[in-house]
């Protein structure tokens, strides 16, 4: 498809207010469910949009053949991207991040980057798997997270085990994305083009982002763009949600949990709830930790590793993948585990700088972001990047929720300068094709 004319279909801007005028010429079309109203002026050419329109490259989401090393490899590279990340983020409080989204929304900018920002955020999700592959096992992944479970019981009163993952582009209408960047977010990210209005109302842009979060996660996750962070030059946000019930296989009794004491980092205790189960689940015992599996009734389980020394964060310091490829033991186990709940929020821009992404957060110069493969005009650049989780655990089982957003903007406009010829000053005339300087003086009393 040509880069022109696919801009010209479906990169759409918002109608000026002379373009309401009598004589003007309109005409509709409709694109992947949308409505455009093309309106034609004697100067030039805008359409009309609804903030969070679709706009689809003609191309459906597809699944293309992965092999399970290629899954293997990707697993393995967001678990040490995730162990490099925590390790940044997590220190004295409750704290928790969602590997698979902060990847997944990277993986989506990255067909966009070009030069040292590519090599960087290859380097800082340890790729190691080609471009095509990469996006087939995010689509991979993500098809496998939404699998329709297999059906419960008829007497079976538990909730039904859920992860529902969404992914979503927010691109300022208008804007000339390239075909080729958009059909990479279509057909592996099930990401059609969402337009909004970053221009003329950052604020607005940035409440039907947040509230389309919201709804991907039952309400767990609010504000994840905050105020300020969406401005008049921000043209494409990328942003990946998950949302995550599931029931214990093996529920918790409510009768056995009874007040205990907890003891926290700095040696004191504090008065908790306790679970109490005995369970036949799978443990082990290393070195470093003692764990415990315990399955959800669906296809997932949580992993709880306690360590034998030190801070839960020094042990993910520790921790390569290869560790976390645990044998497991089918023992009986007398568990006990404390119900909690919590929000969390990491400032990602700086954990991904620290990890070595720094071109795409800098101004397109020099080495700078190179987005060029997002819109031909090097002029983008990341200008922030936000993360929040949430997580509830009880007898029952666990709900948990997770977003990401990738804030990209055009490059700040350099301060205006100040020239105040007030005092004397020098001047010439040149012919400018030729460069050759036709006049040469000065003013010393312009009375």
């Amino acid at each position: 498809m040509n880069n022109r004319f696919f801009a010209a279909l479906v990169a759409l801007a918002m109608v000026a207010a002379a373009c309401g005028t009598t004589g003007d010429a309109a005409t509709t079309t409709t694109t992947g469910g949308s409505t455009v109203t093309t309106v034609e002026d004697p100067g030039h050419r805008t359409e009309s949009f609804e903030p969070g329109d679709v706009v689809r490259v003609d191309l459906p989401r597809t699944e293309s053949a992965v092999t399970n090393a290629d899954i293997a490899a990707v697993v393995a590279a967001d678990t040490e991207f995730g162990l490099d990340l925590f390790e940044i983020v997590a220190a004295d409080e409750n704290v928790m991040i969602s590997p698979y989204s902060i990847a997944t929304a990277l993986s989506m900018l990255y067909p966009g980057a070009r030069g040292i920002t590519a090599e960087e955020i290859a380097k800082v999700l340890h790729l190691t798997v080609d471009d095509a592959t990469l996006h087939a096992v995010r689509n991979h992944i993500d098809t496998a997270l939404a699998a329709t479970p297999p059906p419960m019981g008829a007497e079976d009163t538990r909730e039904p085990f859920t992860i529902r993952p969404a992914n979503s582009a927010w691109g300022q209408g208008g804007y000339p994305f390239l075909d080729e960047y958009l059909a990479v977010l279509a057909t592996d990210y099930g990401a059609g083009l969402r337009l909004l209005d970053y221009a003329g109302d950052p604020e607005g842009s940035r409440a039907i982002i947040n509230q389309w979060v919201e709804e991907a996660t039952e309400d767990r996750i609010k504000d994840l763009i905050p105020e300020g962070a969406i401005t008049v030059d921000t043209r494409l946000a990328l942003v990946n949600a998950i949302w995550f019930y599931a029931n214990w296989f093996e529920q918790f009794d409510p009768d056995l949990t009874t007040p205990g004491t907890f003891t926290l980092l700095d040696g004191s205790e504090v008065e908790v709830p306790l679970m109490h189960a005995s369970q036949r689940t799978g443990y082990a015992a290393t070195d470093l930790f003692e764990a415990v599996r315990l399955r959800y009734a669906g296809d997932a389980a949580m992993v709880v590793l306690l360590p034998k020394d030190g801070s839960p964060a020094e042990l993910a310091a520790q921790l390569t993948p290869s560790d976390l490829d645990i044998n497991w033991g089918d023992r009986a186990v007398d568990l006990t585990l404390p119900p909690f709940e919590f929000e969390a929020e990491i400032g990602l821009k700086s954990a991904l700088q620290q990890l070595g992404m720094k071109a795409a957060f800098e101004q397109p110069f020099g080495d700078g972001a190179d987005l060029t493969g997002i819109t031909e005009i090097r002029e983008l650049f990341v200008s922030d990047a936000f993360h929040k989780t949430f997580i509830a655990l009880d007898e029952e089982g666990t709900e948990a929720a997770a977003a990401t957003a990738i804030i990209v903007s055009l490059e700040s406009a350099p301060q205006p300068a100040t020239f105040t010829a007030d005092r004397p000053f020098l001047f010439w005339i040149e012919h400018s094709t030729t460069g050759e300087m036709l006049f040469l003086g000065q003013v010393t009393n312009p009375a």
